[in-house]
């Protein structure tokens, strides 16, 4: 199982993580912050779990590039 998150209330919008994986993120028209495709919203922590051991290193290229390091990529 690969499980991201992402700290949506600390995204400061500079879509790198758009940039690096465009399957899984992309910027909202609302507000200009990152969204996680088909995740969980749980107090702020938005969670995706997946059993697809292939989208890793994609998601890591995000969790990578972003600034303020508010996604994370952990395969159980």
């Amino acid at each position: 199982m690969v499980i991201i998150t992402l700290q949506r209330g600390k995204c400061i919008g500079c879509n790198y993580c758009v940039e690096m994986d465009p399957v899984h993120f992309q910027m909202s028209k609302k507000d200009g912050k990152s969204v996680l495709i088909h995740s969980v919203n749980a107090k702020g922590f938005f969670t995706l779990k997946s059993p697809n051991h292939g989208i890793v290193e994609s998601c890591e290229l995000a969790a990578k590039a972003c600034p303020v390091k508010i996604i994370t990529v952990k395969e159980t």
